[in-house]
This record gives C-alpha cells, structure tokens and sequence, in this order.
C-alpha cells in the first residue's frame, strides 16, 4: 500500500512540475508562424484530456492513439523527456512533408506529428507529459478542433 502511494505521488509531483504550457505553446506557435498559421491557445479541457490520456498509458508505457475527439501527438523518452526533446522530434519531420503532394515522405507516420502542429484547422492546444511505471516518460499532445486528414495543413 505504501508504495501504491509513493508512486502515485512520485506521479503527480513529476507532472506537476512538468513544463509549462507556455513551454509547449512557444515552439508550436513558432513553427506555425512560419507557415503564416494563426498561433494556438492553451485550453484547459483540452489539457485535462492529455493528462487522463498520458495517465493511462503509464502502465505498460505503450504508446496508442486514444482515438478521442482530438488530433493527437505522442511521445515516449527512456528516462527525462523536456518539451524541447518532444518538439525536435515533431518539428524534425517538417522535411519529410511535401506541401504539393500533401503527403509525407516514406509514409504518414514520417509527418503526421508535424501536420498536426501546424494545422491551420486547430485552434487550441492541451499538453502532458506523464512517468510511465518503468521510469520512462510519456507526453501527449491533443489539438482541437482536430485537423481535416486529406486537407492540406496550412
């Protein structure tokens, strides 16, 4: 029983002190405005959505779309993983989007977190990061309204 609330607090106590969610907004916002995409909002509905989700995940540390009413990003880290780390991993996949073709190099799972970053149809933005039981970290990104799959983002 002990441990049970050790880890549940260990749990709470990491997310809490989580990043910011001016932290998760700044590079978003960056990388929509070089695409002239209006900047995202933080939403706290939005955000509670992401922290129940990256919660959940936590058992197993496996990431699955929740399949929700949102546009998602995932991100898993072995150990400490920063809002920095997750967006180089996100923003990075801006080269394998082809604006013509609308498509991503190599198959949809080379851009598809970029594509949702940018998405112009997205206007709020909520964000978590949990610690998965084996020490590694989770972070989740939902975007609401989702984007239109097959539209072009921006």
């Amino acid at each position: 029983m002990n441990f049970i609330v050790f880890l549940t607090l260990a749990l709470l106590i990491h997310v809490c002190q989580a990043q910011t969610p001016e932290d998760f907004l700044a590079p978003h916002n960056a990388a929509r405005a070089e695409v002239n995409v209006a900047p995202l909002v933080w939403n706290e509905t939005v955000a509670t959505y992401a922290r129940n989700y990256a919660n959940q995940l936590t058992g197993d540390c496996t990431l699955v779309p929740s399949g929700g009413p949102y546009s998602e990003n995932l991100a898993l880290g072995s150990g400490a993983l920063s809002t920095s780390d997750v967006e180089q991993l996100w923003l990075g996949q801006k080269s394998n989007y082809d604006y013509q073709s609308n498509s991503c190099q190599g198959g949809a799972e080379n851009c598809v977190q970029y594509i949702n970053v940018v998405c112009r149809n997205s206007l709020y933005l909520g964000c978590a990061i949990a610690t998965c039981n084996n020490g590694n970290t989770i972070v989740a990104c939902n975007y609401y309204p989702p984007c239109v799959v097959g539209e072009r983002p921006y």
